[in-house]
């Protein structure tokens, strides 16, 4: 879980004991790439923390899927509809590479959260983080044009924008990929 356990504590330092409490209750799986680790319209039961890989996140709406977020090493994926309100999930999480994971049970790591001070930390300090980039990523949605929408994501996703198809990055930026096809040939032209 080394790279699990690196992200968390880049967020929070936890113990070797909240470490411990932790690892007792993941189980480590792989996925193929493509695989939907949640599907919308069903329970998972399921977290899973990225030790390798990428997945992201999508609303299907009618007929298309509208990314939503995108997560690589060290991250936690989940349903927050399931973990929160005790309803199927509305979003499906994709493998966008064959991933490592550890995967914990929403039981678990609801017991985790209540019983362990520092993990309840980590967890509320990863929420206030993933809040303020859906809030930023709506302010930029509404506010900023493609370029400079485009231009704030390559800031805060590097990873993403060299591993992730374009179109699914199109879809999160809200344009189309002719305009972001665009936008990139003129960052490569400007570059050289």
């Amino acid at each position: 879980m080394k790279n699990v356990i690196a992200y968390i504590r880049s967020m929070y330092p936890i113990s070797e004991d909240a470490v411990s409490a932790l690892e007792a209750c993941v189980t480590p799986c792989r996925f193929p790439k493509r695989y939907q680790l949640i599907r919308a319209g069903e329970y998972s039961r399921c977290a899973y923390f990225l030790e390798q890989g990428m997945t992201r996140s999508f609303w299907p709406v009618d007929g298309q899927e509208v990314t939503t977020s995108f997560s690589t090493e060290g991250g936690i994926v989940f349903s927050m509809d399931e973990l929160y309100y005790g309803k199927p999930s509305e979003e499906v999480v994709e493998t966008l590479e064959p991933v490592e994971v550890y995967r914990i049970s929403v039981e678990d790591l609801r017991r985790l959260w209540e019983t362990n001070l520092e993990l309840c930390n980590w967890g509320r300090i990863a929420h206030q983080n993933e809040y303020r980039r859906i809030h930023r990523s709506h302010q930029e949605r509404l506010t900023l044009p493609a370029r400079e929408r485009y231009e704030a994501f390559r800031q805060q996703f590097p990873e993403v924008c060299r591993r992730a198809n374009l179109s699914y990055i199109a879809s999160y930026l809200g344009i189309t990929l002719s305009t972001l096809s665009r936008l990139r040939g003129a960052e490569n032209f400007s570059d050289e």
